[in-house]
């Protein structure tokens, strides 16, 4: 694995999205990249899944292969020759591993915070019931879901489509630097959300700035399925 930073599974993702204003996103916003939209609106996307069958450089260590995260995330672009690379850009992850948030903040520039977590799944004939909890400043936060238990491909050119398919990593460094990596994984099958919970104190978690998703539903919540991921190495953009 030459050029793989990381593998693992993502599996059973949350995914609730939500219009924002452009203008809350610009500080975060790391150099060389631009705001990447959808039909002309911007979206951040809080995200619940189940990081599993992880490796570092190929290898897994004890109590740190399968783990939930959470993240709160917006979407960007990359002119690169006469194509257009879109990744996504974090305003922080929550994980319950403290090994794992002092990887990825020390190698990769990221926002991790480490957490009390767990997680639930249950499945019948019919649904699929899901969720995520994180404990922050001794209040439980939840994003849970009620799914069909079946499964179809994206449609192409979709919203699910522009949330998933963001197969680039960018942080930013400092405010000339900007550290680009690959994110691989097949196109991810998605269930249709009959209903969802998000109880996330969102002005706490990640600042004034996001007060306004506290009141604020969802613009819309579907779950992938997920798949195998490998991350790329990293690289200054």
């Amino acid at each position: 694995m030459p050029n793989k930073f990381l593998t693992a599974e993502w599996n059973n993702l949350i995914m609730a999205n939500y219009v924002i204003d452009p203008k809350v996103l610009l500080p975060y916003l790391p150099p060389k990249t631009e705001l990447d939209y959808f039909n002309g609106v911007c979206y951040v996307s809080l995200i619940g899944f189940m990081f599993e069958k992880t490796k570092i450089l190929g290898l897994s260590f004890p109590f740190h292969v399968n783990f939930e995260e959470v993240n709160l995330r917006f979407y960007v672009r990359v002119k690169d020759g006469n194509t257009w690379k879109r990744g996504a850009v974090f305003i922080k992850e929550i994980v319950p591993k403290i090994a794992i948030t002092l990887v990825a903040n020390t190698l990769y520039r990221e926002k991790y915070v480490t957490l009390p977590m767990n997680n639930f799944y249950n499945a019948s004939e019919s649904e699929i019931n899901l969720g995520y909890h994180w404990k922050f400043k001794g209040v439980w936060n939840k994003l849970e879901a009620t799914t069909e238990k079946n499964h179809a491909p994206m449609i192409e050119g979709s919203k699910e489509q522009f949330i998933a398919e963001h197969y680039w990593g960018y942080s930013k460094y400092s405010n000339i630097t900007t550290f680009e990596y690959g994110v691989q994984h097949p196109s991810w099958q998605i269930h249709k959300v009959k209903s969802y919970k998000v109880e996330c104190n969102f002005e706490k978690l990640y600042g004034k700035e996001f007060a306004f998703l506290d009141e604020n539903p969802a613009d819309s919540v579907f779950m992938a399925k997920g798949s195998p991921v490998s991350i790329l190495h990293k690289k200054n953009l």
